[in-house]
């Protein structure tokens, strides 16, 4: 039925124009073209498309019959394979280019990461010849055909480790090949009409050519800004070591290499706000054009992995490249994803080793980002779910410290105790504190920041409790703990005849509002510990059966807790008030043997 249909409309459309077809003439060539290769009558329809007499037809029409061929090309083992990749193959020589690139899209849609794969594997160098047949007016059609693929590459699962890249098991990475494939041409098409305008310099600003000309390769920069945000800013790429050929990798170094063949700078990318970039024609706005987060991504190609780091001039200095690689820090550590936040560690950590210890001016934080990245840093350190992000955290941000001279650590230690708010942070800092004060009491170091009159005001943040006596202290521990560290240190190390750190003199003013008041706090808390002990204690003897007892942190409720875990917690808590008391006690012995002297 279906097929002395299609031969009918094709004998009733032989004796006309192509533009007298009517609708009618469309949908029933249309439907019985479909049902025929759908049914297995392929050879039938080949002969048709094939026939001389046919062909303003197949020129009009025959886009139409993509969606059973494209499925069976899908399928590679259907019986009709051979005959089906006849006709596709002559529609691509013989339909209107723009007819066929919207057939072909069409069928680019898919959700199966398994048929995405292949979908692309198939379309994309038929897609490549459709565009090349556009000429000069490509450009618009490209980056809709570039933007469609990307969505399909998107949805496709990212390897992690080594062997899943090795094997390509989620397709991700032939994928990858074949976009670099497609994209090729109309990369050396862009490279050629940029040399073009510069050998014609003599053409007038509003020249038809030259918006083409920029318009083809404002879309292969959207094109090369999306590919940097994803795939490669969510994929951990491996270096040589780890993975000899690393299809990822290549990919990012194609990326990088078209850029700058479509006359892009990557140190103008990579440095945006401290390098003037060169002023470009073209309708997006400069954040449209390149998106910070594609911007962040290329830095760390370049300075994590090296790629194309041979483009970047040698006198750029560590301190420069870490002042413009600050923003793109600052941008990844801001964000929630695991794989940015890794990245931005990872960005960080390289900028900062290349720079001398002890070399960056206090100057440096007058700029917005150096004080920005610390508390990104803080909220990595003490909210981030892995457990190895954190850590590298507080590696990053120990080098980070070392990495300031004296007035810039001290200034930078009183911005982090003000707007921390986590005591582990500010007992970290307190224990930086305390390190800088032994190397500035150490013979021969000229260290006025962190001794005399500069020390005392940074002493009196430290040495204080943020609420007085009624303080948690079980929550503010790790900031307690370091503070009489540290006190401890100075009455050991610093002697009353010399009063190098101005501790003596100051010694009374900290026993008013630190000392006094902590073992105030300690002794309350230990009083209301002990009461719930002994209460516990005697619910539970009166209980035949255990309690449960159910605990709430702010508006979540936690897991029930056996009286026997509570009374363990009741226990530890009773220690580390012995704790505190202990280095309390220890530090008035040392005054006030020292003052006797």
């Amino acid at each position: 039925m279906a097929l002395e249909q299609l031969s009918d409309v094709v004998q009733r459309c032989q004796a006309l124009p192509d533009d007298c077809y009517t609708t009618e003439d469309h949908d029933v060539f249309t439907i019985a073209g479909r049902t025929c290769i759908e049914e297995g009558h392929s050879a039938q329809v080949l002969s048709i498309v094939l026939d001389d007499k046919n062909q303003d037809l197949v020129r009009s029409m025959g886009w139409n019959l993509l969606p059973p061929l494209i499925q069976i090309l899908l399928k590679k083992e259907h019986k009709n394979l051979s005959q089906c990749l006849a006709i596709f193959n002559h529609l691509l020589q013989t339909c209107r280019p723009k007819e066929l690139l919207i057939g072909l899209l069409e069928q680019l849609e898919q959700d199966d990461p398994d048929t995405i794969a292949e979908s692309l594997h198939l379309l994309l160098n038929p897609l490549q010849k459709v565009l090349l047949c556009l000429g000069s007016r490509k450009a618009s059609s490209l980056g809709m055909t570039l933007s469609s693929v990307l969505d399909q590459v998107s949805k496709l699962p990212l390897p992690h480790t080594k062997e899943q890249e090795e094997d390509d098991v989620f397709s991700l990475c032939r994928c990858c090949t074949d976009l670099m494939d497609f994209v090729r041409p109309f990369v050396v098409e862009a490279r050629q009409n940029a040399i073009n305008t510069k050998e014609s310099t003599y053409k007038m600003a509003g020249d038809k050519d030259e918006v083409k000309e920029d318009e083809l390769r404002t879309e292969l920069l959207k094109f090369c800004m999306k590919t940097l945000s994803h795939p490669l800013l969510e994929v951990q790429l491996k270096d040589p070591d780890t993975l000899a050929v690393s299809p990822l990798r290549n990919f990012a170094t194609e990326i990088l290499n078209n850029l700058r063949a479509i006359g892009e700078s990557l140190p103008s990318l990579a440095y945006p706000s401290l390098v003037k970039r060169k002023e470009v024609s073209g309708f997006l706005e400069e954040e449209v054009r390149y998106p910070k987060e594609s911007l962040a991504s290329l830095a760390h190609l370049v300075f994590v992995h090296h790629l194309a780091a041979d483009t970047f001039p040698s006198v750029f200095s560590p301190v420069f490249g870490l002042r413009c690689n600050m923003e793109h820090v600052c941008l990844l550590l801001s964000r929630t994803e695991e794989s940015r936040i890794q990245k931005g560690l990872e960005l960080y950590e390289k900028s900062l080793v290349r720079v001398e210890d002890g070399s960056l001016p206090v100057d440096l934080l007058e700029i917005k980002t150096f004080l920005t990245v610390p508390q990104n840093l803080v909220k990595v350190m003490t909210m981030c779910p892995r457990h190895d992000l954190r850590t590298r955290g507080l590696k990053v941000f120990q080098l980070s410290i070392d990495k300031f001279d004296t007035e810039a650590k001290y200034n930078y230690f009183q911005y982090m105790l003000k707007t921390s708010s986590h005591s582990g942070v500010e007992g970290y800092v307190i224990k930086n504190i305390k390190n800088q004060v032994d190397a500035a009491l150490q013979p021969g170091n000229s260290n006025t920041w962190f001794h005399g009159v500069h020390l005392l005001p940074l002493l009196r943040k430290v040495l204080s409790l943020p609420d007085g006596p009624e303080t948690d202290l079980l929550q503010y521990l790790d900031r307690i703990m370091e503070s009489l560290n540290l006190l401890r240190y100075l009455v050991i190390r610093d002697k009353v005849t010399e009063n190098q750190t101005g501790i003596w003199a100051e010694l009374y003013k900290i026993e008013d509002t630190f000392l006094k008041p902590l073992r105030v706090g300690v002794n309350m808390s230990r009083a209301h510990y002990e009461r719930e002990l002994h209460d516990t204690v005697a619910s539970k003897r009166s209980k035949a059966k255990e309690s449960m007892l159910s605990v709430s942190v702010g508006d979540e409720k936690l897991p029930n807790m056996s009286s026997e875990s509570h009374i363990q917690g009741l226990h530890s808590a009773l220690h580390t008030f012995d704790m505190i008391e202990s280095v309390l006690v220890r530090i008035e012995e040392l005054t006030e043997v020292k003052e006797n002297l």
